[in-house]
């Protein structure tokens, strides 16, 4: 019986996985396609990648994506940290439930609402103010933060916790000052989840369509959004090739945090046996 089980565990699992990577192993195969037709193979050839860096329009969108999305990234983890630990370690307080609900909103409401109605604020707050005067990489920056923050929030709240608050404690007890303790270990030990909420920021951000689209200007087109204008008129190698390089920018960005939160988790576990020997 038990055999049985984990054979279907097995199964189950490589199924789940071949869907998600299938489509995109072969998006990464056909990107080296030398035909036209992205369904066709007609030999190996690197032409696309070339063609591709000769795409004005692509790279344009592609630099404007990147730039939105790392002041995204860095706007929600600011605001987002100060959000969650807020709600973890401030206690009961006026307006809690409401800073929560608030936190928890944009995860649950759908994008197109969310996206409408920061429209209808940017115009009306031109309206009275003047600001923004136009829709474009500010704007699209702000609607990116609106609902990114909410995902570091529950991160970083998630973090704290689980957190061992003792160490905090001990610390305080020896005469270190509160911002002495909080840049010297509780930072250190939610860096793993501030570093995890900054890369899910900026994936986010790079790969949104329907809020861009919401609040985009003229000039001010996403990578997303070009790419959708293209593939309504047909899949280009070009593409695939872009896909590609994006697939591995991630996937790289991935690993290296991967390993520096590991090396940091075993510092810290070092540190800890460290000073439990000397105690």
């Amino acid at each position: 019986m038990t055999g049985r089980r984990s054979y279907f565990l097995i199964v189950t699992v490589g199924l789940g996985f071949a869907f998600l990577y299938l489509p995109i192993v072969s998006l990464v195969a056909y990107s080296f396609n030398a035909s036209k037709l992205v369904t066709v193979w007609a030999g190996f050839s690197t032409k696309w990648y070339g063609t591709l860096m000769h795409d004005t329009a692509l790279l344009k969108a592609a630099w404007l994506s990147l730039r939105i999305a790392t002041m995204n990234a860095t706007l929600a983890l600011i605001l987002g940290t100060l959000a969650g630990f807020s709600l973890a370690r401030s206690g009961r307080f006026r307006g809690r439930t409401l800073l929560s609900g608030m936190v928890t909103a944009p995860l649950v409401m759908p994008e197109v609402i969310t996206g409408l109605s920061l429209l209808l604020l940017f115009v009306a707050m031109q309206g009275l103010i003047g600001w923004p005067e136009k829709r474009g990489i500010t704007t699209i920056t702000i609607a990116h933060a609106t609902f990114s923050l909410s995902y570091v929030a529950v991160i970083v709240q998630s973090r704290l916790t689980g957190l061992d608050e003792s160490i905090e404690e001990a610390a305080l007890d020896l005469g270190a000052r509160p911002v002495k303790v909080f840049f010297a270990i509780t930072l250190p030990l939610i860096t793993p989840a501030l570093i995890s909420g900054w890369l899910l920021s900026f994936t986010l951000s790079l790969d949104d369509l329907v809020l861009a689209s919401f609040v985009s200007g003229p000039g001010s087109s996403t990578l997303p959004m070009v790419i959708f204008s293209k593939v309504r008129l047909g899949v280009s190698p070009e593409i695939n090739a872009l896909a590609t390089i994006m697939v591995s920018i991630v996937t790289v960005g991935i690993i290296t945090s991967g390993i520096l939160m590991q090396r940091q988790e075993q510092r810290r576990r070092r540190d800890e046996q460290l000073a439990r020997a000397g105690a």
